[in-house]
């Protein structure tokens, strides 16, 4: 058997960029990427977020030389968001010493909208989805200047359960998580020969849940068949599948602890 791994030596000197990656699903994406030995870059909208991740990665890899940075993008505003998709990925090919980018995962999302029909306004609408869906698809429009032309490179989308199981008071939410599936599968074609892929959590133990939390985990336990809430390094193994697999593109990769069969 050859000494070289096959299997773990996927990542070893990939560049990767987590759109979002301060907390949460992306934080534990880059924590797996750089266990792999891939060269990470994290953004998110806070600039001390960013920076205490980063110290956080690097504290607690178990190599010496932990090659991850930092980089702050606010995707927040319809008006700025492509300026600040070009400077996020400008500045991340020049902390890579101008070299392009393998892979790029977009974790990044803000406050859920939830409430009944006639709480909506178009305002609320156009809000809920300026980062979760508007955002990607802009940095899709770039994305083919700065990861190889490969399949080997991969973007991969987050998207959700909610897409697939309809929950009272989430249309808001639903309607963006059910077009990742079409982006995802349209920008397949569109950015050939790179992969695109989604990914699509349940309910995953995050600080995006806030002060009620807790207590709306305990309530969906009883809905999961594992019997327990998704931790985010469960779902990110699902992420590395996205990176790993160089024949996946088109895919959505489903990891809800069987939510979705209850």
């Amino acid at each position: 058997m050859s000494s070289h791994p096959k299997y773990s030596s996927k990542l070893q000197n990939a560049r990767i960029l987590i759109i979002g990656g301060s907390s949460g699903l992306g934080f534990c994406v880059a924590e797996a990427c750089l266990e792999f030995g891939a060269i990470v870059t994290i953004s998110s909208s806070n600039e001390e977020r960013v920076a205490a991740a980063v110290q956080r990665l690097v504290s607690g890899c178990s190599s010496t030389e932990a090659r991850v940075f930092g980089v702050r993008v606010d995707l927040g505003d319809a008006e700025t968001v492509e300026e600040e998709v070009r400077g996020l990925l400008e500045t991340t090919r020049e902390r890579n010493g101008g070299e392009m980018l393998d892979h790029v995962v977009f974790t990044a999302g803000d406050k859920l909208v939830i409430g009944g029909l006639g709480d909506l306004t178009m305002s609320k609408i156009l809000a809920a989805g300026q980062i979760r869906f508007f955002a990607p698809l802009i940095l899709a429009k770039y994305l083919p200047s700065y990861l190889n032309s490969s399949y080997k490179s991969s973007y991969t989308i987050t998207t959700g359960v909610v897409a697939e199981r309809p929950i009272p008071d989430w249309s808001v939410i639903a309607s963006y998580a059910g077009g990742h599936h079409s982006m995802v599968r349209n920008l397949a074609l569109d950015m050939k020969p790179i992969r695109v892929n989604g990914v699509s959590p349940g309910a995953v133990r995050t600080e995006l849940w806030g002060d009620d939390g807790e207590e709306m985990m305990r309530a969906l336990e009883e809905k999961m068949t594992t019997g327990r809430v998704g931790e985010a390094e469960d779902v990110a193994e699902s992420f590395l599948a996205c990176l790993r697999d160089a024949n996946m593109s088109g895919a959505v990769v489903r990891t809800d602890g069987g939510q979705s069969l209850t």
